[in-house]
């Protein structure tokens, strides 16, 4: 029997959220091997994210099975304000799954989806929604401009073509375009080619330049957009994100970046803040140099990789299964 009434009948008003969620996906599954730096990574992403966006909004952070202390990290984070949507969840639910709650739940009429190891400059986000708002039926827009398969911004390139004023070139310089490549894995020398085979394109509509091309790893979006796609089947935990590349491309949306970097991927170390991306290798002495490129050489021998590759993605399987 209730005893009372509930307070909470007397409140006049509640809180409305901001017109922007930022929302952030987090995988941390331990702190050693591949993951040893991650939660540094996680740190300085919020921290750069927070700062001077250009724009209000509020931060929804989706974990998707971290390890004990990455939690105890983000609910603290919430506690203290500086989260106000925090998700736990208690398995992997691999980034599809996460995308159709993330994406679904976000209570923002924009969407400004991130990575977890994205390091933002400012006006990241007033940036990415000015072209969102002065372009018509935009699907995405990413905060940094990088050359993106050409099959994922065909419907972009048609529309530009009839509406816009749209030029192809090198317009992303060789520094920005290497700095970005470096950080997936890439060499210098195996992106010389690429920069000297592939373009840019250029749109200028309304008097705001956008870059052609956008991709998932960050992106800003209308909310009722991003709906239009879910949910996403995805049965791997990676490698088939590009799902939502290709839907925005074949329903016709624009698929736009800004035109200078905005924001860049630090994947799974501060070695990019430390300054050890040069020429794809860490700065360092030449005789540290030389130990380095024997050992590399080493483990790039077809044999040892293969075994150590096994080895590693079994013990990864054992800890996630």
């Amino acid at each position: 029997m209730r005893k009372g009434q509930n307070p909470a009948k007397s409140a006049k008003t509640v809180a409305k959220p901001e017109r922007i969620t930022a929302a952030l996906l987090n995988y941390i599954p331990f702190l050693s091997g591949f993951y040893a730096e991650t939660l540094d990574v996680l740190k300085v992403s919020l921290e750069s994210m927070r700062r001077d966006a250009g724009l209000p909004f509020d931060l929804m952070v989706f974990d998707n099975g971290s390890c004990a202390e990455v939690r105890d990290f983000l609910v603290k984070e919430k506690e203290e304000g500086r989260i106000q949507y925090l998700i736990l969840s208690e398995k992997n639910m691999g980034k599809g799954g996460a995308w159709n709650v993330i994406l679904a739940g976000a209570p923002g009429e924009i969407i400004a989806y991130t990575d977890a190891d994205v390091l933002f400059s400012p006006n990241w986000l007033s940036r990415s929604v000015e072209i969102l708002e002065t372009f018509p039926n935009v699907g995405m827009v990413t905060a940094r401009p990088f050359r993106t398969p050409p099959e994922f911004y065909e419907s972009t390139l048609k529309w530009a073509k009839e509406n816009a004023q749209l030029e192809g070139g090198q317009f992303i310089p060789w520094e920005t375009f290497l700095e970005f490549n470096l950080s997936l894995g890439q060499t210098e020398e195996e992106n010389k080619k690429v920069y000297a085979e592939t373009k840019d394109w250029r749109i200028q509509y309304k008097n705001v330049t956008a870059m052609a091309g956008a991709s998932h790893w960050q992106f800003s979006a209308y909310k009722s957009t991003l709906q239009q796609f879910l949910p996403f089947d995805m049965d791997k935990p990676m490698g088939q994100v590009r799902q939502l590349d290709k839907r925005m491309n074949d329903a016709g949306l624009l698929r736009l970046m800004v035109s200078d970097p905005l924001a860049m991927n630090m994947s799974n170390t501060l070695g990019y803040l430390r300054g050890e991306l040069k020429g794809g290798e860490k700065t360092s002495s030449p005789q540290g140099k030389k130990r380095a490129s024997f050992g590399k050489r080493v483990l790039e021998l077809a044999p040892i990789k293969k075994i150590l590759l096994a080895i590693y993605n079994r013990i990864f399987t054992w800890y996630n299964s």
